[in-house]
């Protein structure tokens, strides 16, 4: 699996003790560039490549090297920092080395849209992140309620339990990182109709959302109304922000939610269920879009 996994020598203990090989996820840094054409550059017609616009790192965060560009652009929509793929002129990978002179590509440098900036400051938050990052506080929701670009209230999409299972069944099956390391979290997206369209893994659970909405960002799908996001984690603050950012109305996690998660849920008219599993889900907001056989 190239950069994604490593095969190393580990001590196996208990009854069937034994030195054997086995399959370990990576974990490296992906630092996220954000730059803007300078108006010069755009009064000259454009040239980028002759006046190299100064960037601004907006984060570093630690990721399953992969679908780097999914992930730039997803961390940029959900953070509310750009609208859409329209808003990003080009995505490249610097030439960043690590120690032993060969490229890490880790680092990957956004350039905007002409006449586009960034729709909001780079905060404390935004600037340095780990696999488990979020914030706390009623504030916090707010603030993002007062700024959803598609809030997801007014989407009347009807999915069945049957369907949310079996998205997270497809999604389980595509999880090849995880089937070969047992250390990724995946989300995965499904059309109106439960298709599964995109699974992404990563090894942070926010990290994999972020990737999916990129997708639908480069795609042309936002927002994602009628659609369901599927996560293999808890769903927490972050998780659930970054689905009402997408104007996703109907998120599916297969552990339990935070009180947070569900103010956010609550206030935005996003449909949060948790504990999704074998034939049983535990609905914490907005149960009316979820059908269940024989209700």
């Amino acid at each position: 699996m190239g950069r994604i996994t490593r095969r190393l020598r580990v001590q196996r203990l208990g009854p069937s003790a034994a030195s054997r090989i086995e399959s370990v996820v990576v974990e490296e840094p992906l630092e996220i560039r954000v730059a803007a054409l300078p108006e010069r550059a755009l009064a000259a017609g454009g040239a980028p490549s002759e006046l190299r616009p100064p960037s601004q790192t907006v984060t570093t965060t630690m990721r399953l090297p992969g679908d780097d560009f999914d992930l730039a652009l997803g961390h940029l929509v959900a953070e509310g920092l750009v609208g859409d793929g329209a808003d990003i002129a080009t995505m490249m990978h610097c030439t960043d080395v690590g120690p032993d002179g060969s490229p890490t590509f880790n680092v990957v440098e956004v350039t905007l849209a002409a006449g586009v900036s960034l729709r909001r400051p780079v905060t404390e938050r935004t600037e340095v992140a780990t696999s488990a990052c979020g914030v706390c506080g009623s504030a916090s929701v707010d603030d993002l309620i007062e700024t959803l670009p598609h809030s997801p209230s007014d989407d009347d999409v009807r999915i069945g339990l049957d369907v949310v299972h079996a998205g997270v069944a497809a999604m389980r099956e595509r999880q090849k990182v995880f089937a070969a390391t047992g250390g990724v979290h995946a989300a995965a997206l499904l059309d109106p109709e439960g298709t599964v369209l995109v699974v992404r893994e990563d090894i942070g659970r926010h990290n994999a959302v972020d990737k999916v909405i990129g997708w639908a960002a480069r795609e042309g799908r936002l927002p994602l109304r009628g659609h369901a996001l599927v996560v293999s984690s808890r769903a927490g603050f972050e998780i659930a922000q970054k689905a009402a950012v997408a104007g996703v109305p109907v998120l599916a996690c297969v552990s339990a939610a935070t009180t947070l998660a569900v103010e956010v849920a609550e206030r935005s008219g996003l449909t949060l269920l948790g504990f999704v599993r074998e034939d049983r889900a535990t609905v914490y907001a907005h149960p009316c879009r979820v059908t269940t056989p024989g209700l």
